[in-house]
């Protein structure tokens, strides 16, 4: 095994720190890029429309789905304990809470984030970017940028719908098809979900998740080598980088809010 030798092991590690290092240093270039971006928001909003309405379909169908089958299973799971009015706030609570932000993440990862990683690997490939550079125009600031800020402010938008469609198709199986009480689902809901502590938990999520998947998108395309095939190798990387973030910044965001 070749590269557990010292050299060939130095080097690979070196590797590493250094593309943690340009990663580093693109994200923090990202932030700072707010004001201007802002005076420019066109670009933003252009770029909103491109990942929030191309994704609402498969978000909110996902999300009435979801709440098919938690309505099931909440259903049949509370009934044994005699607490089957409490469907509403189980379904709820689930959604806002936990599943709504990253369901719609990963989701997110897998339409807008591979859609983001191949437009700007693309661009790369046809050497726009060097374009750009050779005509003294930043492609962060004109590229990234509004890519960036677009997707921090499209994913709790989605996570929102996502929850409402999952409340609504909990609604339609526990109280139409079931027969649950539609007071009692509402009412539990109402009094149950807090705004700040269950609602707010989700979308600090939502915008964490948002950050994420949207500069692991873009990195992957930046950084990708010009040709088809490194195009598509990162294209495949978003999704799984992606998705693997999503996961481990919930437990550790879930951890951190249970425990505050």
């Amino acid at each position: 095994m070749s590269w557990l030798k010292p050299s060939n092991l130095g080097f690979a590690v070196r590797c590493q720190l250094a593309n943690l290092g340009r990663g580093a240093r693109l994200f923090f270039k990202l932030l700072t890029t707010l004001p201007e971006s802002l005076r420019r928001f066109g670009l933003i909003r252009d770029q909103i429309h491109f990942l929030g309405n191309y994704s609402l379909a498969i978000i909110a169908v996902s999300g009435l789905f979801v709440g098919f089958v938690f309505g099931l299973q909440g259903y049949y799971t509370l009934q044994r304990y005699g607490s089957s009015e409490a469907l509403g706030l189980l379904v709820a609570l689930s959604l806002v809470r936990e599943l709504g932000p990253v369901v719609t993440a990963l989701l997110f990862a897998g339409r807008a984030g591979t859609s983001l990683t191949a437009e700007i690997g693309l661009m790369k490939a046809g050497e726009q970017i060097s374009v750009m550079e050779m005509m003294a125009v930043d492609p962060v600031l004109r590229v990234l940028a509004p890519r960036f800020w677009a997707g921090v402010i499209t994913m709790p938008l989605l996570a929102a719908v996502f929850s409402a469609m999952g409340i609504i198709g909990g609604w339609i199986v526990g109280v139409v098809m079931i027969g649950v009480d539609s007071g009692s689902f509402w009412s539990q809901i109402q009094g149950g979900v807090d705004v700040w502590r269950d609602v707010g938990n989700g979308i600090v999520k939502s915008v964490v998740f948002g950050f994420a998947v949207t500069f692991l998108a873009l990195l992957q395309g930046f950084e990708a080598q010009a040709t088809p095939e490194g195009v598509a190798s990162a294209t495949t990387r978003t999704v799984v980088v992606a998705s693997l973030s999503v996961l481990a910044l919930d437990f550790i965001l879930t951890a951190m809010m249970f425990t505050i």
